[in-house]
Order: C-alpha cells, then sequence, then structure tokens
C-alpha cells in the first residue's frame, strides 16, 4: 500500500523508532534527565499521531492486510503510553529505568515498521524470486530510514539543549554524530544495491526508464544522503571551536534535508520493485 497516509505512518514509526534508539545511546551521566524527559513527550505525540491516522484507515489495513489495522493502533496506542510513563521516570532521574522505557519505545516503534512493510505470505509464496528479494527488501528498509531519521532529529534536539545546559560535555553530541556517520553510510550502501538491483529488473537500460525517476533519484541521494554527509562534517568541524549554536543550525538543516530524502524515496516505493 502506497497511499499518502501509509506513508506518513510509516515515517511516523521510523522516526520514533530511531529518534528513541539515539536518545537511548545517549549517555545520561552527561545529559540532564529534562533532555530525555520533553523528548520522551515529542515520540508521544508523534505515535499519538500516529495512531488516530492508523484508527481512521483501519479498513484498508485490515482488508489489504488481514486484520494488521488494530495491531498497528495497539502498538502505536503502546509506544505512545510507555512514553509518557518514561518521561514521568525521568522526572524522577530514574536513569535505568527511564534508559528501559525508551528502549521498549523504540521496540515497539520498530514492530509497527516492521507490521506495515512485512510482505504477506500469499503474495510471497507465489511470487517470482526477485519479486522475493524485493518485497524482503522493502521490508528491510524500515532499518537505515530508521537509524538516519532518528540520528539527525536526535542530534539536532540535543545541540538545542546546549542552550538549557551550556555546561554540558561535548561527548555526546559528537557520539550521536558517529552515529549519524554510520547510519548514512548504511543507508547509502543498502539503497545503492536497491538501485542496482531495480535497474537489472528493468534492464539496465537507461533509454527505459523515465527521466522523472532520474530527478526523483537525484533528490533522493542528493538530500538524503550527501546533503546530510556534508552537514555531518561541517558540524563536527563547528564543534572543534566548539560552538553548539552553530553546529545546532546546520543541523536544522541537516533535518531537513533528511525529511525531504527519505519521503522522496518512500514516494519512489510506489512505482519501484526494491527501496530508493
Amino acid at each position: 500500500m502506497h497511499a499518502i497516509w501509509s506513508i506518513l505512518i510509516e515515517f511516523l514509526f521510523r522516526l520514533t523508532g530511531g529518534m528513541a534508539f539515539a536518545m537511548g545511546i545517549t549517555p545520561a551521566r552527561w545529559v540532564s534527565s529534562g533532555f530525555f524527559r520533553v523528548h520522551l513527550w515529542v515520540l508521544m505525540g508523534l505515535q499519538t499521531f500516529a495512531a488516530l491516522v492508523i484508527y481512521s484507515h483501519r479498513e484498508a489495513y485490515d482488508a489489504h492486510w488481514q486484520g494488521r489495522g488494530w495491531m498497528l493502533v495497539t502498538l502505536a496506542v503502546l509506544s505512545a503510553v510507555t512514553s509518557y510513563v518514561g518521561a514521568v521516570i525521568w522526572m524522577y532521574e530514574a536513569n535505568r529505568a527511564g534508559k528501559i522505557a525508551i528502549g521498549l519505545v523504540s521496540l515497539l516503534s520498530a514492530a509497527g515498521s516492521l507490521l506495515i512493510s512485512w510482505p504477506g505470505s500469499t503474495v510471497a509464496s507465489n511470487a517470482s524470486t526477485i519479486q522475493s528479494l524485493a518485497q524482503w527488501m522493502m521490508a528491510g528498509d524500515w532499518l537505515p530510514g530508521a537509524l538516519v531519521l532518528g540520528s539527525v532529529v536526535t542530534a539536532m534536539l540535543l545541540g538545542h539543549w546546549y542552550l538549557n545546559s551550556p555546561g554540558m560535555r561535548m561527548e555526546p553530541l559528537q557520539r550521536l554524530l558517529l552515529l549519524i556517520a554510520i547510519a548514512l553510510v548504511f543507508r547509502a550502501v543498502w539503497s545503492g544495491v536497491s538501485l542496482g538491483l531495480e535497474l537489472n529488473a528493468r534492464g539496465a537500460s537507461a533509454e527505459s526508464i523515465r527521466t522523472s525517476f532520474w530527478l526523483f533519484l537525484t533528490l533522493r541521494w542528493l538530500a538524503g544522503i550527501i546533503g546530510p554527509a556534508a552537514m555531518t562534517w561541517l558540524t563536527y568541524l563547528t564543534l572543534k571551536i566548539p560552538n553548539t549554536q552553530s553546529a545546532t543550525g546546520i543541523l536544522y538543516a541537516a533535518v531537513i534535508l533528511v525529511f525531504i530524502g527519505e519521503l522522496t524515496a518512500r514516494l519512489m516505493g510506489a512505482t519501484t520493485l526494491f527501496p530508493m
């Protein structure tokens, strides 16, 4: 299913799961508890929105995926509730329990992403080898997408938090920059392999592919991979000054680019066998 609302729901699950993972690896001993509390509220809002969108389109999900609509609603609600409980836990600065709550939010969101993209058993059993491979590549695409979205957004939010706590150490933000770099390499490899398989499936003939495909593909790579990589390097250099305010501004731009790149990739997925 490639309706706009379906892409939105998948985007919300990926963003929530990626942010929760990035928050989970951020050391609480170097970052004030308020950062985790406030941004768990953000995750709660994202999953509440996702639950409402899923509920309003549950019949379409149920017809296509045999009851998965209610399962997705349940996962989104559980993720929102867990985010709220986690925020309350961080109010009392119970770091270990708070990290467990963040981990549960990440797992619930990952389950939602997988449930949306998981290939149906009847379709997979009747599919050719290339179609089956494409289905599994589409199903696994949530992981690099979630890591890129979550790492960049969380780094931007953490950079903004330095304005509230200017005495924080640089190591947490530097760790998130490393996560961004790893996520972008992972995303580039995954998308590059998928592109090669897509071209092979189409006959690898440039003449057989519309110009619009190449235009959207260029936007996808420039905005979603190359641009954020350049922004990450600029942020790293800025932190060596150090200037967290300027670094946060660069990360704001990276967030916009990543959003454009990932949404373009999902829109392209409506007309391609493999994820872009």
